[in-house]
């Protein structure tokens, strides 16, 4: 009787081991999900402008690979010190909105930077440095440079941008924490992100 009750006892201890293992997966899944669905709701909205990309790597399987003008920062753009030790860094970059209606780099920094009007603040993903020139770019990732399409629709993407006629539009946290909104092919949404 003893050895029932151990056993009985003991399958009630998985069992409430696997329920609080359950909803701790849930409490993050969730976390991750509202985190980006806040992104999409409240963020800066930002338009970019994409940048060529060989075409052999351009789609891959259900997914567009997007290259931004953005991601090469140029170091003239750079505030306060570069580092000169190689190592991972991270880049803050201020865009700023122009008469055409897409957003530029008008200066990064290694250091977090300050708030100023009509501007927005984007972070870069972090990358290895190994020491930069005056005249060098800095080749940056923002998280954004994959784009899910419904099966088979890539190609007409992959024609427009090869054209010229694609552009993102994202929003950005206060935190600099970017999430593609929408994907706009002549200037119209083509595609526009659900926030759940």
């Amino acid at each position: 009787m003893s050895s029932l009750m151990a056993r009985l006892q003991s399958g009630k201890g998985y069992l409430f081991s696997a329920i609080v293992v359950a909803g701790l997966q849930t409490l993050i899944l969730g976390t991750i999900i509202q985190s980006r669905a806040s992104i999409l709701s409240d963020g800066a909205e930002v338009l970019l402008k994409t940048a060529p990309v060989d075409p052999r790597d351009f789609l891959r399987g259900d997914y567009v690979v997007l290259n931004y003008d953005i991601s090469a920062v140029p170091v003239s753009t750079v505030s306060g010190s570069i580092p000169a030790e190689p190592g991972e860094r991270t880049l803050w970059v201020r865009l700023k909105r122009q008469e055409d209606g897409f957003w530029t780099v008008t200066e990064s920094s290694f250091n977090a930077l300050p708030p100023q009007p009509e501007t927005v603040i984007l972070r870069s993903q972090p990358f290895y440095s190994n020491g930069l020139a005056a005249g060098d770019s800095i080749r940056v990732e923002y998280g954004i440079e994959r784009y899910y399409v419904p099966e088979g629709e890539g190609k007409p993407i992959e024609e427009a941008r090869n054209d010229g006629n694609v552009a993102i539009s994202v929003r950005v946290s206060p935190a600099g924490t970017a999430q593609i909104r929408s994907l706009l092919v002549d200037g119209k949404p083509v595609y526009d992100e659900p926030l759940y």
